[in-house]
């Protein structure tokens, strides 16, 4: 802090990621005198730093890669020979990073947000000390507080991070050369997506699930087309495999792992542990303060994200759930407005699952499973993209769409997706569950042709006895 900063603001976000940064800039868009206080060098968290997006550019980069090497002759693209600059690469995905780091920057400019570098520590009365990286301390009074400070890798005790052999997500997207072996703990979004970064890159790469699929959680049906996808381009993965034991000696990693009884030692020169993320309350004694925290350590907020303090507000890892950046985002969005007295309310039924693999991956609402043991009739819908055109001139055809409508309303109530863009698919899904859509909303909706979007509404069509291409 400079001796001119103020000390008193309406609104502290405890955190610069993407539920804390997008809390203070819709603070200081509704009027809010707002400060950000986050202890790292840039803004934007994990998921902008070492994770969503720098995950990202590694993910295109490889794909091209993978593309030039694999497909380009199919489509009359002669390459005599494609190399790999993996120093470049991993170059150019700092350089995104740094562009969205300073974006954020320059958002705060724009909205007047007070950027507190320094670690802030919630005191009684909702002072916040800060402590600075060159020692010195201060402390601003806020009116209200958003504590938005994230979550961290869940680490193995007998495997525990050295960012060096043994990897989370930061080390695993700065390897320095392609490994010969990666061996993955953990078959969600993250290992398989960091896990198919390196083995386009050339890595031989194993995946460990102690679930029975990969993916858990996820649509049953789109799981086993995810698992056959993923073996048939490389990934060997091991679900229903238990880590039992785990060593690091030299350069060289060995992870000890069970299956029906019958016990085998991979060794590779790198592991990436990958069995999920717990709360980081860091700079909150939640003890001290009386903050009430669940049982895994999160913060309990209602639909409006109050803790059980007085003008505290909890958003995004901290609080549990889907730990997603856009739903940080949106509850950033309803605790600011909260603060600023609009009647608005957090829901989570419409918001969308991504994974980037290839082919990606993304789904809202319920699987097939929660509705079925719900008790509730359902129709199903589904459409290959082998029979949509667009995707045969891309010449990928891999994957489909599914709905689930209730049987008697036709209301949607799930929608599953693999394939080529996915993840831009699904954002119809999600409009339409928001406004409580039927299968028949988008099935009679024009979508332009030839475009992907098309197997989106002969999904919808199917699951109402009435698709055309198929």
């Amino acid at each position: 802090m400079t001796d001119s900063a103020p000390t008193n603001y309406d609104v502290v976000v405890i955190g610069g990621g993407p539920g804390g940064y997008v809390a203070a800039i819709r603070a200081a868009q509704l009027g809010l005198a707002t400060a950000c206080v986050e202890m790292d060098r840039t803004l934007g968290g994990t998921c902008v730093n070492v994770g969503c997006i720098p995950s990202k550019a590694l993910l295109a980069s490889s794909e091209h890669y993978e593309f030039a090497r694999r497909h380009a002759a199919e489509h009359g693209v002669v390459l005599p020979e494609v190399g790999l600059d993996l120093a470049r690469m991993l170059r150019r995905k700092d350089e995104v990073v740094l562009q969205n780091t300073k974006g954020i920057e320059f958002l705060f400019r724009k909205n007047g947000v007070t950027w507190i570098k320094g670690r802030g520590t919630l005191k009684p009365g909702n002072a916040v000390e800060i402590a600075a990286a060159d020692g010195t301390t201060a402390t601003v009074q806020a009116r209200h507080v958003i504590v938005a400070t994230g979550s961290v890798p869940i680490a193995l005790p007998f495997l525990p991070f050295d960012e060096d052999r043994v990897l989370s997500n930061v080390g695993a997207l700065r390897i320095p050369a392609v490994p010969q072996h990666l061996v993955v703990i953990g078959g969600g979004v993250i290992g398989l997506e960091l896990g198919s970064v390196w083995r386009r890159l050339g890595a031989r790469v194993t995946v460990v699930e102690l679930l029975p699929t990969i993916l858990p959680g996820m649509d049953d049906e789109l799981v086993r087309e995810a698992d056959r996808t993923y073996r048939k381009q490389g990934l060997d993965l091991r679900p229903g495999t238990r880590v039992a034991a785990g060593r690091r000696e030299g350069d060289r990693v060995f992870v000890e792992v069970e299956k029906d009884g019958k016990t085998e030692t991979l060794e590779g020169d790198y592991v990436l542990v990958s069995v999920g993320r717990r709360p980081a309350l860091t700079g909150i004694d939640a003890a001290a303060l009386g903050l009430a925290v669940g049982r895994r350590g999160e913060i309990l907020v209602d639909d409006r994200m109050r803790t059980n303090l007085p003008n505290v507000y909890a958003i995004g890892d901290c609080v549990g759930g889907k730990l997603l950046a856009h739903k940080a985002e949106e509850e950033g969005v309803v605790a600011a407005e909260a603060i600023a007295g609009h009647a608005v309310h957090m829901h989570y039924k419409s918001i969308p699952s991504v994974v980037y693999t290839w082919p990606e991956i993304a789904s809202v609402g319920l699987s097939e499973r929660e509705v079925k043991e719900s008790g509730r009739e359902y129709r199903t819908g589904k459409f290959p993209y082998s029979a949509n055109g667009r995707a045969r001139s891309m010449g990928d055809t891999s994957g489909f769409v599914k709905f689930i409508a209730d049987a008697r309303t036709d209301e949607l109530l799930g929608c599953h997706i693999i394939g080529p863009n996915a993840s831009e698919l699904i954002a119809e899904v999600v409009l339409g569950f928001e406004y409580r859509a039927t299968s028949e909303d988008i099935g009679i909706t024009v979508h332009a042709h030839p475009t992907l979007s098309e197997a989106t509404k002969e999904a919808a069509l199917a699951a109402l006895g009435r698709a055309i291409h198929i």
